[in-house]
């Protein structure tokens, strides 16, 4: 059963392809009259499928990007003045422009990334990091659905469509079954589908971004950056020569998107917390508990997947319990901590820090508002006190073979 489950969403995939193909090509199959132009490229009249998954796909991979880039589309594709007028808000000049702008903005950020302070350029991939998030969940509640609609429109009212002209309103707008128009079931079927992949593809598009704000160096992120906007040009340059090569393309970051969602979306919730907590400056109205705080599992917790978001609990005789939900909305989980509480220490690193065991493994990471805290939380939990951990430690090694431990000694002196 676990392995039927994991492969449901392509089974989902694959049945809704077809069960909407045939609608298209019973179309193709119906007289239309002669079109007065030439036709297009593409006029097969199952290209409106693979146009939107390309579509759904490229936008959730750079919702801002993708979002604009589409608008800009239908804005210099429409016909006349009164096309344009018509066209929704994310395809008027007012939105996809200063998009557009942002996100060139936010390409010369990363292109000096490399040059800009740590210390500065972190603060700037946060608020990118936020707004990936507003500009995701736009796209999924107004541009994907859209994308959707559109798709459902060019199938049963073809005549209209500049994707597929082919389709005629004698084809499937004139299929009925028992005397009732299907449109309203493909409408059903392909909007929450279509926003089921867009969630998917975005949870690993955005990954990139929390890991962008974990690097500490601004080679790695302009790597990544560059990784993922060469995809989204990848798929639509193929888009334009053609739409099945791209459709193909997208399935397979589909399937990628559903085989990391997991990781990616604890990632997520990772960046999520840490991003809101160092923006608000949550440490100077904070203070550890004794006995439950709240931290991500690190790499060397048995038994839980990492980053996973839960609570750490002192039990009566003194041993730590994490308590967690997967997805944090499924039934809580309690897992038991090896380690005793006098062999786990405080690790200050050089953004966040960690709760280590004796051989400095990450057992689990703190959030932001911890920093600054680290003494209380070895305190108050019994841990076995606090030590630098990763560049921090680093630096403070550096510091001391150049005399810098001599030199506070003296000062102290003084």
């Amino acid at each position: 059963m676990p392995r039927m489950k994991r492969f449901a969403p392509i089974v989902l995939l694959v049945s809704l392809l077809m069960a909407v193909s045939p609608f298209a090509f019973a179309a193709d199959a119906a007289p239309a009259p002669a079109p007065a132009t030439p036709p297009k490229k593409d006029s097969s009249p199952a290209a409106p499928i693979a146009a939107a998954i390309s579509t759904v796909t490229g936008i959730a991979i750079s919702p801002l990007l993708g979002t604009s880039g589409y608008g800009a589309y239908k804005w210099f594709t429409a016909k006349d003045d009164a096309a344009k007028a018509a066209l929704p808000w994310f395809a008027q000049v007012k939105f996809w422009l200063p998009a557009m702008l942002l996100v060139g903005a936010c390409a010369l950020k990363d292109s000096f990334g490399a040059m800009v302070p740590t210390g500065l350029k972190k603060p700037l991939d946060m608020l990118e990091t936020l707004e990936n998030k507003f500009s995701g969940l736009v796209a999924a509640g107004a541009v994907v659905p859209f994308a959707m609609d559109t798709l459902s429109g060019m199938l049963f009212a073809g005549a209209a469509s500049p994707v597929a002209p082919g389709l005629a309103h004698t084809g499937v707008a004139a299929i009925h079954l028992a005397a009732f128009d299907l449109t309203w079931l493909l409408n059903l079927l392909t909007v929450p589908f279509g926003i089921a992949v867009y969630v998917l593809v975005w949870l690993a598009s955005h990954a990139i971004n929390v890991l962008i704000i974990l690097s500490p160096w601004g080679a790695i992120d302009a790597g990544l950056k560059a990784m993922r906007t060469g995809l989204l040009g990848l798929i639509t340059v193929t888009a334009t020569m053609n739409p099945w090569i791209s459709a193909v393309l997208s399935l397979v970051v589909i399937v990628f998107a559903y085989f990391v969602a997991g990781w990616a979306f604890r990632l997520t919730i990772f960046g999520t917390v840490f991003t809101w907590e160092f923006i608000t400056r949550r440490r100077s109205r904070f203070e550890p508990a004794a006995n439950d705080n709240a931290m991500f599992a690190g790499a060397y917790l048995e038994g839980v997947p990492i980053r996973t978001y839960g609570r750490l609990v002192k039990r009566a005789d003194g041993g730590f319990e994490f308590t967690f939900r997967p997805w944090l909305f499924l039934a809580p989980r309690t897992k038991p901590v090896a380690t005793p509480a006098a062999k786990l220490a405080v690790g200050t690193g050089a953004f966040f820090s960690d709760l280590i065991d004796a051989d400095d493994r990450t057992v689990f990471t703190l959030p932001p508002r911890y920093r600054g805290h680290e003494e209380s939380l070895a305190r108050l939990c019994g841990l076995a006190g606090v030590r630098p951990i990763g560049l921090h430690k680093a630096w403070s090694e550096l510091s001391e073979m150049l005399g810098g431990k001599a030199i506070k000694a003296e000062a102290h002196t003084a």
